[in-house]
C-alpha cells in the first residue's frame, strides 16, 4: 500500500508539473522567438534607412562597410538592392552583386513599399528570421534591404530553459517523493500493525495488539475497535472451548453410571424387554463415544501444533498390522499398493488417527470377501478405497459436517470421525476429499505435503501420539452399514 500511495502522490505531482511547466515552456519559447523577430525587424528598418540615404546620395561604395559591420557583430546576413531589385551589396562573402532578385516574393513586396517578416529555414535546414524592408522616403522607393538572422542562439537558449524546467521538475518530484514516502509510511504504519495482529489472531492468540497511538485518527479508531473485537472474540472462543471440554468431561462419569444401572436391570426385566434394554445401552455407548469425540476435538482446537516429518510408509504398515485381525473377523482384506511415499509433514500422532478413522469407516461398510486398498501415488497422495455401497454426491458434500450422518445410516457412528480427520489433515497442511471408487465403494483421497529431500536424521517411529478414535484390538466385530462421519 505504501508503494501505491507513493505512486499516486508522484502521479498527481507529475500531472500538476506537466500542466504548469509544459505550457510555460511553450509560452517562453514563443516569446523568445517573437522578441527575436521584433529585434530583427527593428534593426532591418534602421539599416534600411541608412542604406536608403547612401543610395540617395550615391555613396554606393559605403554600403558594404555599413552592412558588413552589422553582420559581423550579429552573425546575420544583410543584402541590399536598388529600386529595380538588383543586388548592390551582400555581407555574405559568397554572395554576388549585380544580379536581380526582383522576382523573389519578399523583394517584390518591399519594392511596392510593403515590409515582410517571416521565419524560414536556410539551405542548411537551420531556422532563421528574415526581415525585408523597403528603403524609401515617403512614397519614393530607392531600394530594399533583407536582414536574415539565424535562430540558433535563440533555440539554444530555449533548450536551456527547457532543461532548467526539467531539472526544477525533477527536484520538485524528488521532494514530493520524500514527503509522500514519509506520509505514506505514517498512514500505513497502523495498517501494518493491524496486519500483524490479524495474523496473530488467525493463529489463535493475539499477543501484540495494534498500536492505537499512531497514524491518522480514523486508523487509530479502527485499531481500537479491532483490539476490542479481537479480545471479545478470544474470550468467546475460550469460553466455548472450555465449555465443550468441561461439559464433555463432566458427562463421562454420569454416562458410565447410567450404563451400569441399565445393565443391572437385565435380571429383573421381562425377557421381552431385553431388546429395548440393549438398544438403550447401545445409545448410551454411542453417547459416550460422542463425548469422547467432543473431547478429542476440544483438545485439537486448544492445542497449537507444528507439523513434523513423519514416515508415511512406516505408519501405514503399523496401522494395517493393527487392523488386519479385526478385518479378518469380517472376512475383509487390507492391502497396501503403490510405490513408497517417503516422509511427509504432519502434526505428531495425526497420521495414525487419520488412518484409524478412515479404516474404521471403510471396514464398517465393507461386505465380506472384499478388499480395502491403501494405494500410494507419487506426489505424497494416499487413497483409501473400499468396496462398500459408496455415498451419493450430496452425502459426500456433507460428510465432513459435525454430527452429520447419512439418512440411510444403520450403525452407531457419532458423526465426528471425518470432522476430526479433516481437522488433523488441515493442521498438517494437507487436504482430504471423497470420490466414488471404480465400480462401487468410496475413495478417500488424502493429499499431504512431502518433506524436501535432505540428509535424513533417522526415521520416525510409527504409532506416536495419542489415538482419538483408535479401535480396541479385542473388539469382536464391527457392525456393517452405510458410512457416516
Amino acid at each position: 500500500m505504501t508503494r501505491r500511495l507513493l505512486l499516486s502522490y508522484l502521479g498527481l505531482a507529475l500531472l500538476v508539473l506537466a500542466g504548469l511547466e509544459i505550457p510555460l515552456g511553450f509560452i517562453y519559447a514563443r516569446g523568445e522567438t517573437s522578441r527575436a523577430a521584433q529585434s530583427v525587424e527593428r534593426d532591418a528598418s534602421m539599416l534600411a534607412e541608412v542604406t536608403e540615404e547612401n543610395i540617395e546620395k550615391g555613396h554606393l561604395d559605403a554600403l558594404p562597410d555599413v552592412i558588413g559591420d552589422y553582420a559581423t557583430r550579429t552573425g546575420s546576413r544583410v543584402l541590399v538592392t536598388d529600386k529595380q531589385g538588383t543586388v548592390l551589396a551582400d555581407s555574405d562573402p559568397g554572395g554576388r552583386t549585380g544580379i536581380s532578385l526582383a522576382a523573389q516574393p519578399d523583394i517584390a513586396r518591399a519594392l511596392t513599399n510593403r515590409p515582410t517578416v517571416t521565419t524560414t529555414s536556410d539551405s542548411d535546414g537551420n531556422d532563421v528570421v528574415s526581415a525585408t524592408m523597403p528603403g524609401s522616403s515617403g512614397t519614393t522607393i530607392r531600394g530594399t534591404l533583407r536582414l536574415t538572422y539565424p535562430l540558433s542562439e535563440v533555440t539554444a537558449h530555449i533548450h536551456r530553459i527547457w532543461g532548467a524546467l526539467a531539472l526544477a521538475g525533477a527536484c520538485i518530484l524528488a521532494a514530493v517523493a520524500l514527503v509522500a514516502f514519509s506520509l505514506a509510511r505514517w498512514i500505513t504504519r497502523p495498517l501494518r500493525t493491524l496486519e500483524a495482529a490479524t495474523s496473530q489472531l488467525a493463529d489463535g492468540q493475539l499477543t501484540n495488539p495494534p498500536d492505537a497511538t499512531i497514524g491518522p485518527p480514523e486508523l487509530r479508531r479502527l485499531a481500537v475497535s479491532f483490539t476490542h473485537t479481537a479480545t471479545r472474540l478470544q474470550h468467546l472462543l475460550s469460553s466455548q472451548q472450555a465449555f465443550a471440554s468441561e461439559a464433555s468431561h463432566q458427562l463421562k462419569t454420569p454416562l458410565a453410571a447410567l450404563r451400569l444401572r441399565l445393565e443391572n436391570f437385565e435380571p429383573y426385566l421381562d425377557p421381552r424387554a431385553h431388546p429395548s434394554l440393549d438398544e438403550a445401552v447401545g445409545e448410551v455407548e454411542r453417547l459416550g463415544r460422542m463425548v469422547q469425540g467432543l473431547l478429542a476435538l476440544a483438545r485439537l482446537e486448544n492445542t497449537a501444533t507444528t507439523p513434523e516429518p513423519v514416515d508415511l510408509d512406516a505408519v501405514l504398515t503399523d496401522r494395517v498390522a493393527m487392523w488386519e485381525p479385526l478385518a479378518a473377523e469380517q472376512y475383509v482384506a487390507i492391502d497396501i499398493t503403490g510405490p513408497p511415499a517417503g516422509r511427509v509433514w504432519a502434526i505428531p500422532g495425526a497420521l495414525e488417527q487419520v488412518i484409524d478413522n478412515l479404516l474404521a469407516n471403510a471396514l464398517r461398510v465393507s461386505p465380506p470377501s472384499t478388499t480395502i486398498t491403501l494405494h500410494r501415488v507419487p506426489g505424497t497422495e494416499l487413497h483409501i478405497i473400499d468396496q462398500g455401497p459408496g455415498m451419493s454426491e450430496a452425502d459426500r458434500a456433507r460428510a465432513f459436517d459435525r454430527f452429520w450422518r447419512s439418512s440411510d445410516t444403520h450403525h452407531d457412528g457419532t458423526g465426528l470421525g471425518l470432522p476430526i480427520v479433516r481437522h488433523l489433515i488441515g493442521a498438517s497442511g494437507g487436504t482430504i476429499t471423497l470420490h466414488p471408487a471404480p465400480g462401487t465403494g468410496l475413495d478417500a483421497h488424502v493429499r499431504l505435503r512431502p518433506v524436501t529431500p535432505r540428509p535424513r536424521r533417522g526415521p520416525r517411529t510409527a504409532g506416536g501420539g495419542s489415538p482419538l478414535l483408535r479401535p480396541e484390538p479385542r473388539t469382536a466385530a464391527v457392525s456393517r452399514g452405510p458410512r457416516s462421519g
